[in-house]
């Protein structure tokens, strides 16, 4: 057992918050546990810290990571980096992808998270060698960075793509997962996914309509097929781009079709504002999804990272609350909806427990200096402690020194003309004067 002493939560109250068999025992009011006074060996003081779930990244690229200088994205859009990527995975390695998958791993989790659903290419470029690799680093980092693999397939997908996704599944997958829309029959491809996600039992997490061409709409024909299945396993929809090309009355629409079937969507900021766009040059499109119809209609919608410096996405710290900030500067969230959209949306997509600073809740979680949430959110410094089952797992400090300023030089006495001194007549000299 050990206590965390002084922290502040999101919504402010400074509490001391006991750690014990990996979830949280108490929480109470900072300095009144009975146990307080007394400091144990394990007791961390986070005064001047703010005490978060830890974070959840629901859209990964892991075996992709860190290659932005590899592979050149020379278009700058999708098809750029689809074509970058194509020229770096066939000549990749199970170890290239294990160094580039654990160097992100390290990235994220000083960062604060400890969950993460990774898209993993399989079949025509990497065949199973991405996927080997990752399964390996499942396992090996279970407890510290807990992995879902959803098996990335290329098209057609009713032809040898859709039996690698069948063996990936066989294999190790977690996930089943696709690009339907850039298949030649988008439509079909939804449901091919469907079905072989539903032959092995397992959830389903499309790359979703990742175009503003507003007449590919694939997120309504998985809408419609989930909810008239009855799918059980899970579903998640990540980009969903073109929904915001759509008028008000189809987004509306379409999100209610999606909250009904109760299919999950991923926003990712960072890749679609780096991706989409390119060829708009007046009013160029966020490349964002429809964040605010989703919400009011109630669909769960978290926030991805999704590329780490590849070339989908040549830049990124590999911070959910880098995620957060965009989610808040582009989605128009409340910085308080944008720290759940990187956690505890994330974590009902993943069908997750759920984290909170409350007796009973799991462990795990993330502390950084800060005032309030608010100065986590867009500060978001590197100095942070992670505890994933109460366990402290990473822990980083940040030391600055920094040269002061001169002092202001002393003030000069005014110099003043005679007569124009000012009068400090003490009462007696009125008295005389009169």
């Amino acid at each position: 057992m050990s206590w965390l002493r002084g922290a502040m939560t999101a919504h402010g109250d400074v509490v001391d918050v006991e750690l014990s068999d990996g979830v949280i025992g108490r929480v109470v009011p900072s300095g009144a546990g009975v146990d307080v006074a007394r400091v144990g060996p394990g007791d961390v003081d986070l005064t001047g810290q703010v005490l978060l779930a830890s974070f959840v990244e629901p859209h990964a690229h892991l075996d992709k990571a860190l290659t932005a200088s590899l592979a050149r994205n020379v278009t700058g859009d999708l098809a750029g980096a689809i074509e970058a990527i194509q020229t770096l995975l066939p000549g990749s390695t199970v170890e290239d992808f294990t160094t580039r998958a654990e160097a992100a791993l390290r990235i994220q989790l000083a960062m604060g998270t400890t969950h993460i659903r990774t898209h993993v290419n399989v079949g025509v470029q990497s065949g199973m060698r991405a996927l080997e690799a990752l399964v390996d680093v499942r396992e090996r980092w279970r407890g510290l960075v807990d992995l879902q693999l959803v098996a990335l397939v290329s098209n057609p997908l009713d032809g040898q793509p859709g039996r690698d996704l069948r063996r990936a599944l066989a294999e190790g997958a977690d996930v089943a997962g696709g690009c339907p829309h850039l298949d030649p029959e988008p439509h079909r491809a939804v449901a091919i996914c469907l079905d072989a996600a539903g032959e092995a039992g397992r959830p389903l997490d499309l790359h979703t309509d990742e175009t503003l061409d507003p007449r590919l709409l694939t997120l309504a024909t998985l809408a419609d097929l989930v909810g008239r299945t009855g799918f059980p396993h899970g579903v998640t929809a990540s980009h969903c781009v073109s929904l915001a090309m759509q008028p008000p009355d189809v987004q509306d629409r379409v999100s209610e079709q999606v909250a009904a079937a109760g299919i999950a969507v991923v926003a990712l900021p960072q890749t679609n504002l780096f991706l989409q766009g390119r060829n708009h040059a007046v009013g160029t499109p966020r490349g964002l999804t429809a964040v605010a119809p989703l919400r009011r209609a109630g669909v769960t919608v978290a926030a991805g990272g999704d590329n780490l410096r590849d070339p989908f996405n040549l830049v990124g710290r590999g911070d959910a609350l880098e995620t957060a900030s965009l989610m808040v500067t582009c989605g128009h969230l409340a910085p308080d909806e944008a720290l759940v959209a990187v956690s505890g949306a994330p974590r009902r997509a993943l069908g997750l427990p759920a984290v909170s600073i409350t007796s009973g809740s799991p462990a795990d979680l993330v502390a950084l200096p800060a005032a309030n949430a608010l100065e986590a959110l867009a500060a978001a410094g590197e100095q942070r402690t992670v505890w994933r089952a109460g366990r402290v797992v990473a822990r980083t400090t940040v030391h600055s020194e920094l040269t002061e300023p001169r002092r202001p030089a002393p003030r000069a006495e005014p110099v003043r003309r005679p007569g124009t001194e000012p009068y400090d007549a003490q009462p007696d000299q009125w008295e005389a004067a009169s």
